[in-house]
């Protein structure tokens, strides 16, 4: 007879009390942040035809939907406004209105919810005329310091309408120190800086760049002179230690799927947290397999799961009100 050694690994998991009593990681609404779309006006909504179950809702719908959403333990929210065609310009002007649409919407939000995070995007997309995250010169390139300025403006504007951290997602070079210099410089010393550190030129993206209203604005036109090149590993340490030096607090890594090698390596290397975006097309790809009987509803969890095994201390999802329901009960 075959004699074993005395470790059997599979007695840990035999019965269901074992695995869970032994389980190392754990989900639950208080791990998730919710990205949201807003549109102007009221009483209005817009389903996203590619991203199933997802609308873009004026500012009072999400007002009464997100004191639900807190009270199933959701902590913050991530904002992206969908601002008028018409207000989109060459210079970005829009992205720093203090009376835009994101700062109003943070304003509002704050007063009717003052325990909800609030994350505000800070990029410049959502308002240029061309689609892309900074201006550009009569050649379509994208130009980083003259970004830097307006990136600045638009921060400040943020954190004056009561946003706790501003999230930059440009991936402009040295935009994280000007950004933290021009808060510190107007009294905004609490206010937190999340750097998108390691944001990959993914396709990925597809179904949010439709949902904001920016793909048709950038049409064929690429990220890949800012964003990453998803072949890269080191250079997010080079990114990561960058922003860390220029003072951001939490570190993205985005997507979060297909880079949780990035996930990992950023978490062990840097004692400063780190956070995942589960994108638009992770979010797609899996609703639409479950809509269609190709994977189990079940994945939904275990992609999460994978994601905060790598060491993301929270997690953007699209699926972040669904698993709260289901996890408060």
């Amino acid at each position: 007879m075959h004699q074993f050694p005395h470790t059997r690994l599979r007695r840990s998991r035999m019965s269901s009390f074992a695995r869970t009593i032994l389980q190392e990681n754990w989900l639950t609404p208080q791990d998730f942040i919710y990205p949201v779309f807003i549109l102007p006006g009221q009483d209005r909504r817009e389903p996203i035809p590619n991203m199933p179950g997802i609308e873009r809702v004026s500012l009072d719908l999400l007002i009464d939907a997100a004191k639900h959403w807190h009270r199933l333990g959701i902590q913050a929210l991530n904002l992206y406004p969908c601002i008028d065609p018409a207000l989109k310009s060459d210079d970005c002007q829009e992205a720093y209105n203090p009376n835009g649409l994101a700062q109003t919407a943070i304003r509002a939000l704050k007063d009717a919810l003052p325990g909800l995070g609030l994350i505000s995007d800070v990029a410049l997309d959502p308002f240029s005329s061309h689609g892309h995250d900074g201006v550009i010169d009569g050649k379509g390139r994208v130009l980083n310091d003259e970004t830097l300025e307006i990136l600045a403006k638009q921060a400040l504007s943020h954190a004056a309408a009561g946003a706790d951290i501003v999230a930059p997602s440009d991936m402009m070079d040295g935009r994280i120190g000007i950004i933290r210099k021009a808060l510190e410089s107007d009294g905004f010393t609490d206010t937190l800086i999340l750097s998108y550190t390691a944001k990959y030129a993914s396709h990925y993206y597809a179904p949010f760049r439709t949902a904001l209203g920016s793909s048709g604005n950038l049409g064929k036109k690429d990220k890949s002179s800012y964003q990453m090149n998803p072949a890269n590993r080191q250079e997010a340490l080079l990114e990561a230690e960058q922003d860390i030096q220029e003072g951001a607090d939490i570190l993205m890594v985005k997507p979060a799927g297909h880079y949780v090698d990035i996930i990992h390596q950023l978490s062990q290397a840097y004692p400063i947290p780190v956070f995942a975006f589960q994108v638009s097309g992770e979010y797609a790809m899996q609703k639409m397999a479950i809509e269609q009987g190709i994977l189990p509803p079940e994945i939904v969890m275990e992609s999460l799961l994978c994601i905060k095994r790598a060491g993301a201390r929270a997690i953007h999802s699209y699926y972040a009100i669904e698993l709260a329901e289901s996890l408060s009960h």
